[in-house]
């Protein structure tokens, strides 16, 4: 009888929240004001006082939420989590020539890292070789420069890549670098079908954001469905695109902004396969993204259990996708390399923890920790040591990888994960009355969305409304002065040296046969991979390649500049 007159007298959760504002909060805050007015994420969501169960009064647990490894994925995608196999550490690293970026591969190794990461300079990203005119000054600066075949056997000397995945970052022409990885593998001795690794390939968002393109949109995207219908059939372990919202983030975008343009993208690389003839279960297994991890670290969070979750329902429900290995969703994180800031760049390593430890909690299956110095060069081997010892802390030290999503049930994050899929869908939504993302770039829809959304942060952190530490608040004027990256001061002339003596020692009548060949290839609809292959394996150099691409092509020039 007594537990049913006390079961009586208990309140309801509205009237005991209400208790609690008048009686308990109310009066904390006549004496101690609250340090804002308002709260808002980076989205623009505001963020309240607190969280209960009635903010998610229709939260569903085993349909929103469910079991890890289970539909709809929101707690991840392998039923043991990070318990049962940390995510790759996966650091990003290219500079100078193959030889020097060779070297820094095998130190990472050496210091604990799972995977390779290859980072282009600029010249190789837009289809150049080192020694053309319109590569001028660009040599190394971001990235290895990858000429030709000759330069990947050296990238790669040592390192069996029959045992290591290697990720590419590189979009335009990578059809191209991805032919000359498979003849550098062949030439050590192992068969395509036995690479393990992930080209990222993702033209749309070069359009949106990043703004390296070379082509217009329609040869673009035939040369992207070329390399997923080649890797479906040839090469099984290979994921052929990383559908990228890294580089959306960096130019601006919102975490809800980055998220939908990244999944729109996701969804017109599938039509576009489809439309090839392919069958979803047959590609859609290797299809992989990649993230931004930013300052907001229960936002990012909520964006990383949001895009599973939406991704499942859009491959089972809207394609018709029957494996279940069509419906997970992979992906690579980065920590924010816009966040960092020269000013006290010493203070970069915290917010680089933070955000690594935001990627892990999300459930990223590979994970990019950016170095201190890199708002000032490319990172230093001791920045980049300390990068990646960041994440072996976290894995090892911090006890965040014992249990499976240990923050879901979060209120505030289950509110914060319904609210950021349902401003995704909203998005949908908008870029199909455009008629998809092709049409939405072309309008600069997307484009706009995002500049917006950049001029509206920047005026914030200029208004002071955002702090960011050491740059608009606790200014720290001494001089921190921290190790540079030099690269070999020969490193030009040896490679314009290489490049030069291919050209005269290869088989010129095996390369204007090749060269030949593509073009006829690009002239009709034949997928252009075999014959790309022909070209890398003859060691015509990359623009050479591309070259041949450009003719048939043409250039792209964009028609809203924001």
């Amino acid at each position: 009888m007594a537990d049913e007159h006390n079961e009586q007298k208990r309140p309801d959760l509205n009237t005991a929240h209400d208790r609690w504002e008048q009686e308990t909060l109310n009066p904390t805050l006549r004496k101690m004001p609250e340090r804002r007015d308002e709260f808002i994420t980076t989205s623009g969501k505001p963020i309240e006082r607190l969280y209960t169960p009635l903010d998610i009064p229709t939260f569903d647990y085993l349909n929103d939420l469910g079991f890890p490894g289970e539909y709809p994925f929101t707690r991840g995608v392998h039923a043991s989590g990070h318990r049962g196999k940390l995510w790759t550490m996966r650091m990003f690293a290219g500079f100078g020539t193959a030889e020097e970026t060779n070297q820094r591969y095998k130190y990472l190794l050496q210091q604990g890292n799972m995977g390779l990461s290859v980072a282009f300079d600029l010249a190789t990203l837009m289809g150049y070789d080192t020694d053309a005119p319109a590569a001028a000054g660009e040599f190394g600066k971001c990235g290895v420069a990858i000429s030709s075949l000759k330069d990947m056997e050296i990238l790669f000397e040592g390192i069996p890549l029959g045992e290591i995945s290697t990720s590419m970052t590189i979009n335009s022409p990578a059809a191209v670098i991805w032919a000359f990885y498979i003849a550098a593998a062949e030439k050590q001795g192992v068969p395509m079908a036995n690479l393990r690794g992930t080209l990222q390939n993702d033209i749309l968002k070069e359009y949106i954001a990043q703004k390296e393109y070379i082509f217009p949109p329609e040869p673009s995207m035939r040369l992207v469905t070329d390399t997923i219908e080649f890797g479906a059939k040839h090469m099984p372990l290979w994921n052929t695109i990383s559908i990228s919202g890294y580089h959306i983030r960096e130019a601006g975008a919102t975490a809800v902004q980055e998220l939908a343009f990244t999944l729109a993208d996701g969804i017109e690389y599938v039509r576009w396969a489809l439309k090839r003839g392919l069958d979803i279960d047959q590609f859609a297994p290797r299809l992989s993204f990649f993230f931004n991890v930013h300052n907001d670290f229960f936002e990012e969070i909520a964006k990383l259990r949001a895009a599973r979750r939406i991704w499942a329902r859009v491959m089972r429900e809207q394609f018709g996708a029957k494996d279940q290995r069509s419906w997970l969703m992979r992906f690579h994180c980065q920590t924010a390399g816009v966040s960092l800031t020269a000013q006290q760049p010493e203070i970069n390593i915290i917010r680089v923890a933070i955000q690594a430890l935001a990627a892990v909690l999300g459930g990223t299956q590979s994970l990019h920790t950016n170095s201190m110095d890199e708002a000032l060069a490319l990172p230093s081997e001791k920045a980049v040591t300390i990068a990646l010892r960041t994440q072996q802390i976290i894995a090892m030290e911090s006890g965040v990888a014992n249990t499976i999503d240990p923050l879901g049930g979060s209120y505030f994050l289950e509110k914060l994960t319904n609210e950021t899929e349902a401003a995704v869908l909203d998005y949908f939504r908008r870029i199909e009355d455009y008629g998809g993302v092709l049409r939405a770039i072309d309008a600069g829809f997307l484009q706009q969305e995002i500049a917006d959304s950049a001029y509206k942060y920047q005026r914030q952190v200029e208004a002071h409304q955002q702090t960011i530490v050491g740059v608009n608040e606790y200014f720290d004027k001494a001089r921190i002065d921290i190790p540079i990256l030099q690269m070999d001061p020969q490193g030009y002339e040896r490679q314009v040296a290489r490049l030069q003596a291919l050209r005269l020692e290869r088989d010129n009548d095996r390369v204007q046969s090749t060269l030949r060949a593509l073009h006829e290839a690009a002239q009709g609809t034949v997928n252009t991979m075999p014959f790309l292959l022909d070209c890398a394996r003859a060691y015509c150099t990359l623009q050479e390649i591309m070259d041949v691409l450009r003719v048939e092509f043409g250039l792209y020039e964009e028609k809203h500049v924001i």
